[in-house]
């Protein structure tokens, strides 16, 4: 299997950069479209506190596992730079492609996001990771 880039960027070399360049770049709190492997992801991260919220709205393709594999880039940096937890909010329930589901994780729940009912269904966690 071949490595996932990040916008043409390996895992390893995205956490080779300066936090002040991630911040700038990706953890700005405000929506981003990029690519993943084969996926068009549109998201928005940001760390909060001691915890970075990702939120991601849509996923376009893929189908070599991107969302596994930005599950283990986040946990990555959160553990670099001592973060004690990632607050997942997918919005993006409803693939429309043949990517593989994690399998549900014990006490990972699937929430109804009531303030957004004309949108439908997304999911939350709340992940602490191990520093």
């Amino acid at each position: 299997m071949s490595e996932v880039l990040f916008e043409g960027y390996t895992e390893d070399e995205l956490l080779a950069l300066p936090k002040e360049q991630i911040e700038a770049m990706i953890l700005t709190g405000q929506p981003v479209i990029f690519r993943a492997g084969s996926a068009t992801i549109l998201g928005e991260f940001i760390a909060e506190g001691n915890r970075l919220r990702i939120e991601l709205a849509q996923i376009e393709g893929g189908g070599e596992g991107v969302l596994l594999v930005i599950r283990a880039l986040a946990r990555r940096y959160a553990q670099l730079h001592q973060l004690a937890a990632i607050e997942w909010v997918v919005d993006a329930v409803h693939l429309r492609s043949a990517e593989p589901q994690a399998p549900p994780r014990p006490g990972a729940p699937r929430v109804r996001d009531q303030g957004a009912a004309a949108v439908g269904e997304a999911c939350y966690l709340f992940e602490p990771v191990g520093i």
